[in-house]
């Protein structure tokens, strides 16, 4: 099933290069649209299946020799994130209804992605991993490069790949410390996680860390890997960012709870207290700096930087033992994994709705805007309805997990979490400030904005309305992390 639901879209991707650019481009969005449906309908089921633990294991030897194998599966910790992937793309499909540029390549492209993004989620094989995580660093490059906004496109673009690129290198060596501490050698990370390889600490398990954490940091990003996001963010086609911030992003923080916390819990513990304290920097500083920007998408690319702080501080918490209990721990992981839904889910809305303002006005620039709620109701709705879920409202997700990361870090970081705290403060003024400026006020003379389109809204209000049902009924999405949660809490305090 899950080798179903991870290469479909790459089998529908090569079968589409062999249909002519000629075609009417509804052959190439239709096809994206259907098969991402199909997708999300195969993992809805497997959503339903009962069941705990690491479900649906498929293995197959790969290279033996080395200890590489095919090896995937979901538990409560991946599956959440393999359904936002699907989610989201079926979303950002909808939305690509109205493309005109290159659809061809456009679709072929986004569904290579689409099966990258899967893949790196149930991966349990460390190279397996890195060939995914490595691969949607060259796809998401060719799609900024070739359909962001002209030149400065291609700039950011290569800035993004080099410096990511770089970071999954440091992963790399970070896999291959890990390997051959292991006896018998292997890339297994079930097997990795059960014999614990450097248990017993020292420079060597201190180096494996850094090196993954550097590469997952670099992805996350945080403070100070961070600066090639908003460049990327703002030359990037809307379904780009969206995609580049509700899924790519999540690689990194995923990273840490899937690999880093169970494989080295000792030295993890060790150095917990670092992550709360990036965690920390990663929520003021990416508040702090969206606060100052006068371009609307660069905006909220500096606030994906304040909303995977939360994760990082939430991971960090559920590392400190010290002045903490197994339930807290417990709650700031199951809040991270949380947040990491909920940040895809929203900021995916937020930058399709960033993607129709430039569409109709040529600018991100807000002061070329103002009183758009007068002529675009829907549009000014739902984009009011994403930035209260963005700045954690209670009645959306982002509530349900910043409350969790913040009541299980108060225990153990109470300093680092009462700082936290006020990200919040700066995020609620910097939206606001957003809402007033684009919004409210007299309609300006010279722009004539046009309300959102079917199948704008339609890729859209969903996100929001899920993002809504998980902040007032959490419970089918909680129930499936927590139980994860609860093992992972276990691997890293043995």
């Amino acid at each position: 099933m899950l080798s179903l639901i991870v290469f479909l879209p790459a089998a529908v991707a090569a079968a589409l290069v062999l249909v002519p650019a000629t075609a009417p481009r509804r052959v190439f969005t239709g096809a994206w649209v259907a098969t991402s449906a199909v997708d999300l309908a195969l993992v809805v089921a497997v959503w339903l299946t009962p069941g705990t633990g690491i479900r649906f294991e498929e293995r197959v030897a790969w290279m033996p020799t080395v200890g590489i194998s095919y090896h995937v599966g979901v538990d409560g910790i991946s599956l959440p994130l393999v359904g936002l992937t699907s989610v989201l793309f079926a979303a950002c499909a909808v939305f690509a209804l109205r493309e005109t540029r290159a659809v061809k390549g456009y679709v072929a492209l986004f569904l290579a992605l689409q099966t990258v993004s899967l893949g790196l989620f149930v991966a349990l094989d460390l190279i397996l991993f890195f060939l995914f995580f490595d691969l949607s660093i060259v796809l998401m490059y060719f799609l900024i490069a070739g359909w962001g906004h002209g030149e400065r496109a291609r700039a950011a673009a290569l800035g993004f790949f080099l410096y990511t690129f770089l970071g999954s290198l440091a992963l790399l060596l970070g896999f291959i410390v890990l390997y051959l501490a292991a006896e018998p050698h292997t890339f297994d990370v079930v097997e990795l996680a059960a014999a614990d390889p450097l248990a017993g600490g020292g420079p060597v398990a201190a180096f494996a860390l850094l090196a993954i954490g550097i590469g997952l940091a670099v992805k996350t990003p945080t403070v100070p890997f961070h600066t090639w996001l908003p460049p990327a963010h703002t030359e990037a086609p809307a379904t780009g960012s969206a995609i580049l911030a509700g899924i790519l992003l999540k690689m990194g923080t995923y990273g840490f709870v899937r690999i880093a916390m169970p494989v080295l819990p000792g030295t993890w513990r060790e150095y917990a207290l670092v992550a709360v304290v990036v965690g920390v920097v990663s929520v003021l500083h990416g508040a702090l700096v969206a606060l100052a920007q006068t371009d609307l998408k660069r905006m909220i690319a500096y606030t994906s930087v304040n909303h995977m702080g939360y994760v990082i501080l939430g991971v960090g918490a559920a590392g400190i033992l010290a002045g903490s209990d197994e339930q807290a721990r417990q709650l700031a992981t199951t809040g991270a994994v949380t947040q990491m839904v909920a940040h895809g889910l929203i900021t995916g809305a937020l930058f399709l709705l960033t993607g129709v303002l430039h569409e109709r006005g040529g600018t991100y620039d807000m002061a070329a805007y103002s009183g758009l709620a007068a002529r675009t109701p829907r549009f000014a709705g739902a984009f009011a309805v994403a930035a209260f879920a963005s700045l954690g409202l209670p009645g959306f997700a982002g509530f349900i997990a910043e409350f969790q990361i913040f009541t299980g870090a108060l225990a153990s970081a109470p300093v680092a979490t009462v700082c936290a705290l006020v990200g919040i403060v700066l995020t609620a003024a910097l939206f606001l400030r957003a809402l007033h400026r684009v919004f409210l006020g007299a309609p300006a003379a010279d722009r004539r904005v046009a309300d959102l389109h079917p199948s704008e809204a339609a890729a859209i209000v969903p996100l929001l309305g899920l993002a809504t049902v998980i902040g007032v009924l959490p419970r089918f999405l909680l129930d499936v992390i927590e139980p994860a949660s609860r093992v992972l809490v276990e691997l890293v305090a043995r």
